[in-house]
């Protein structure tokens, strides 16, 4: 009877250490590492960091937050990046209670990220990506490619202060005197003055004294009639001829209803090109290309005739 007892004691003890043993290792094993991105190695040795990389046929596509891109230079290498461990439960809860009695720290202020242009014009955009021919952006959930010659360089830099509405601060010309007459003419027609120094820097790169082949004048490169028409008399004075060229953004707005392609179209090959092909851009290259460069940068579908903007009313 006694031998019994021991036997059976002998059992339980045996399933007791098999309990804790299984116990044991379920405690220390570990979840494989989650990956969170991946980091890509050209063969010219340039390495940068995505969200996620794909494969289209021989093409290969990354992600990096809203931007996608193809990547154009021959690939070393892609190497997975992985969450770091989070700490123990104890360690955690060690760290909450220490904590708990101190003041949270203020939270940082968002990167602010500014391209500048070789013209001397910058803006300021939401993401960029950086490259060996240029760089990706995105602005206002627009993704646009900005090629390497047109870049004087790519600032970062994280404000004192909350950063201040797009429609004052998230662009210049790098002349503050041309910004205001850009603002000033812009409220005066009820025009976004943002498009006004897009136009300005396509059509002039902000020289006062420029001159195309076919003879328009100053920084909105002014034909010598529509200058006359306009009331311009000095094409070559910063004042006027931003006065006049918002004026006829202000004209081309109010015979297209609002269509900025339409717009941005005319600005180009003239309001009677436009007419002439039913209401729509011209299939000149040249004006297509204007339209579509533009027209990207600017953003035309979050702008709309009819949505909310911060144009204001034009001045009777």
């Amino acid at each position: 009877m006694c031998g019994q007892w021991k036997q059976i004691i002998l059992t339980l003890l045996l399933c007791l250490l098999s309990a804790l043993a299984i116990h044991a290792q379920e405690k220390t094993a570990k979840a494989p590492p989650k990956i969170i991105g991946y980091t890509v190695t050209l063969v010219d040795g340039y390495s940068f960091d995505v969200d996620e990389v794909s494969k289209q046929g021989d093409e290969t596509w990354v992600r990096k937050g809203n931007i996608q891109r193809q990547i154009q230079g021959a690939i070393k290498s892609v190497k997975p990046i992985y969450e770091q461990p989070k700490p123990e439960a104890a360690e955690t809860a060690k760290t909450v209670t220490t904590t708990s009695t101190t003041t949270p720290p203020k939270p940082t202020a968002p990167e602010q990220i500014w391209i500048y242009l070789v013209d001397g014009a910058k803006f300021r955009v939401d993401q960029v990506q950086e490259q060996t021919d240029g760089a990706w952006y995105s602005r206002h959930n627009v993704s646009i490619f900005l090629a390497k010659e047109r870049i004087s360089r790519i600032e970062y830099e994280t404000p004192e202060a909350p950063a201040t509405t797009r429609k004052t601060a998230d662009w210049t010309s790098g002349d503050s005197g041309i910004d205001q007459l850009i603002r000033t003419n812009a409220n005066r027609f009820g025009i976004d003055p943002y498009l006004v120094f897009l136009i300005i820097e396509k059509e002039s790169r902000f020289h006062t004294r420029a001159v195309s082949p076919k003879g328009a004048m100053g920084l909105m490169q002014l034909m010598p009639g529509t200058a006359r028409r306009l009331g311009v008399r000095k094409p070559f004075d910063a004042a006027e001829n931003i006065r006049g060229g918002t004026q006829y953004m202000k004209e081309l707005m109010d015979l297209f209803g609002g269509k900025v392609d339409l717009v941005l179209a005319s600005y180009n090959a003239g309001e009677g090109a436009v007419l002439k092909y039913g209401r729509n851009v011209p299939p000149y290259r040249e004006t297509r290309d204007y339209v579509k460069t533009i027209g990207k940068r600017y953003g035309l579908a979050g702008r709309q005739p009819g949505t909310q903007t911060e144009v204001p009313e034009p001045q009777r």
